[in-house]
């Protein structure tokens, strides 16, 4: 039999752990063939792969984010193979099947939770040495008739073969992010999430997962998650991997783990602030809500005030970037109450915010639970929602349009210090900034089309001279700090127009060059002369002290930047506040 192994991937970074657990399972007696796309490619193109492989069976995994293109793959392939065996399987079709069975009868077979097992049994039956009937978890038709089958017991998690060790993936481990589970189960019962359906959690072996993490490093991985939907919830055990990975970790190789932060011990934090090396861990951490009320209607515990604790002792070491996220539109939280949660969340000042919205997935609790708090949502994946009791479609558009510039004004860190001041001393929250902005942006049509890194300041500039608040003689100075600092080498064009006259220019140059020392000992270190002064700085009027607003100290200072790039280094920035003789 040729068998294929197939799922359509959000992007081409991303890979499947769930068709390589299929495929090392299935081994000896079966192998499979590893075809993966994403959900950008054209239908057409994936079903004329697949059918160039000449399959006899061919097994989808499939997720809110790719189960509609790839119900067009599987009865575009049927329709030009009719003779090929379609398996379903993955978390979007596990719940519902009956439904799933319905809608795409182009579907075979659909396997039911766990799938390892249960897809070696379909092989078996496939190959004529057992009957569909006793294959444990699947549902299929039969006479026309839906039939279901009761799932087997848990698999032994220990006993599972490595999911890593196929010669064709090691020529794109170094390019695309690998997915490696150490666990499954989840042991909270957040009502919006499907980890909560399985009771308990169960372990794979460690040494085996070591052997796995040294093998995968060896052969050019550089970003390795962890998708444990809880990775500490074991402190001797999240200890154990983390000095394993500080004592065994190849440079340039990066981490990265959910946690759940208010049960992370101090004592944890201190042993990572102390000895993991800067960037090699990275951790994602689901806030989602602060509101107490809502927190308890989803089933969610949590205690925010020891979350803090754990966000900013992590931050303060400066060893660990973390990824915070939060969901709009859970229970009882209302506009206000969410622009407090993103208040009090961004008061922590994580590397990355994630604004996301509810979705509310099969088999989940908040979906049988839709119709008790009003939900509206989409009938089709993602099942995102409208609308609830509490909440308005208004509301959630709203809170949409501070998504797009939360992205590229904070997670992108490109104007760290403009965005700082802003929400710090202009705007009355951090939420009221990312909201206003983002929703000018949005009337500005800026949301489709692309831009340049110049096109991120000239409009953040153009929505503050309309907004009025700020005071634009400090926001411009902070903008062309954060502008000058992406770059190594001077920059052929600004954002901003000319505001230096020549001759006013020329005057700073001859007295810098008349007396390097004005700026200090670094800067006459340079040497710098007539020749190369101006291919080597950049000078501008400004009306802060570079210094101050590196440390957040924002105070009108006249003067001027000079801008100092040297051998494609990160730039200096110097203060330059003299009076300038002009002849």
């Amino acid at each position: 039999m040729n068998i294929v192994l197939s799922t359509l991937n959000a992007k081409y970074i991303h890979t499947n752990l769930a068709i390589r657990y299929l495929k090392s399972y299935a081994l000896p007696e079966y192998n499979s063939v590893l075809a993966e796309y994403t959900i950008k490619d054209p239908t057409m193109n994936i079903v004329s792969d697949l059918y160039q492989k000449t399959p006899d069976i061919v097994g989808f995994s499939l997720y809110i984010w790719n189960v509609e293109e790839t119900i067009k793959v599987i009865r575009m392939l049927k329709k030009v193979k009719p003779d090929v065996k379609i398996i379903a399987g993955g978390p979007e079709v596990t719940y519902d099947y009956d439904f799933w069975l319905e809608r795409v009868p182009e579907i075979d077979v659909i396997v039911i939770g766990e799938g390892e097992r249960t897809f070696k049994q379909l092989l078996d039956a496939y190959a004529g040495t057992a009957d569909l009937s006793t294959v444990q978890g699947i549902a299929y038709r039969k006479d026309n008739q839906q039939k279901f089958t009761a799932p087997g017991p848990k698999l032994d998690l220990r006993e599972l073969p490595s999911p890593f060790r196929f010669d064709e993936d090691i020529a794109e481990l170094g390019k695309r992010v690998t997915y490696i589970e150490t666990s499954r189960g989840c042991p909270f019962s957040c009502q919006f999430c499907l980890s909560s359906i399985e009771v308990g959690v169960r372990y794979f072996n460690r040494d085996a997962i070591k052997d796995d993490i040294r093998y995968l490093m060896a052969n050019g991985a550089k970003t390795i998650k962890f998708v444990d939907r809880t990775f500490n919830i074991s402190r001797s055990y999240a200890m154990e991997m983390f000095q394993f990975l500080i004592d065994e970790h190849v440079p340039g190789t990066v981490f990265q783990f959910e946690i759940t932060g208010d049960i992370m011990r101090p004592e944890v934090i201190h042993f990572l602030n102390d000895n993991a090396p800067a960037g090699l861990f990275r951790f994602e951490i689901g806030v989602q809500s602060t509101n107490d009320l809502t927190n308890e209607l989803v089933q969610r515990r949590q205690n925010f005030e020891k979350l803090s604790r754990t966000v900013t002792m992590v931050k303060e070491g400066g060893k660990i970037d973390q990824h915070l996220d939060l969901i709009a539109g859970l229970p009882e939280e209302d506009y206000a109450s969410f622009r407090n949660t993103f208040n009090e969340v961004f008061a922590m000042r994580p590397e990355e915010l994630q604004l996301g919205f509810l979705k509310l997935l099969r088999g989940t609790g908040l979906r049988i639970q839709a119709e008790q708090y009003g939900y509206t949502f989409v009938d089709q994946a993602p099942y995102e929602i409208f609308s609830n009791n509490v909440l308005s479609f208004d509301d959630i558009i709203r809170i949409k349009h501070t998504e797009d510039v939360l992205e590229k004004y904070w997670n992108d860190n490109r104007l760290p210090r403009t965005v700082e001041y802003l929400v710090s001393e202009v705007f009355e929250t951090p939420f009221d900034f990312f909201q206003q902005f983002g929703t000018y942006w949005e009337t500005k049509g800026w949301s489709r089309i692309g831009h340049q890194l110049e096109d991120l300041f000239t409009r953040l500039n153009d929505f503050l001279e309309k907004d009025g608040q700020a005071d634009m003689t400090v926001t411009q100075s902070l903008m062309k700090l954060d502008y000058l600092a992406h770059h190594k080498f001077q920059p052929r064009k600004v954002w901003w127009q000319d505001d230096m006259p020549a001759d006013e220019l020329v005057a700073i140059e001859q007295q810098l060059l008349n007396d390097p020392t004005i700026l200090g000992e670094g800067f006459a270190s340079y040497s710098l002369t007539a020749r190369n002064i101006r291919k080597q700085t950049f000078i501008t009027p400004i009306a802060v002290n570079p210094e101050d607003a590196e440390i957040g100290i924002v105070e009108k200072a006249s003067g001027y930047l000079v801008t100092v790039f040297k051998h494609g280094e990160q730039p200096t920035f110097l203060f330059f506040n003299q009076t300038v003789a002009i002849s």
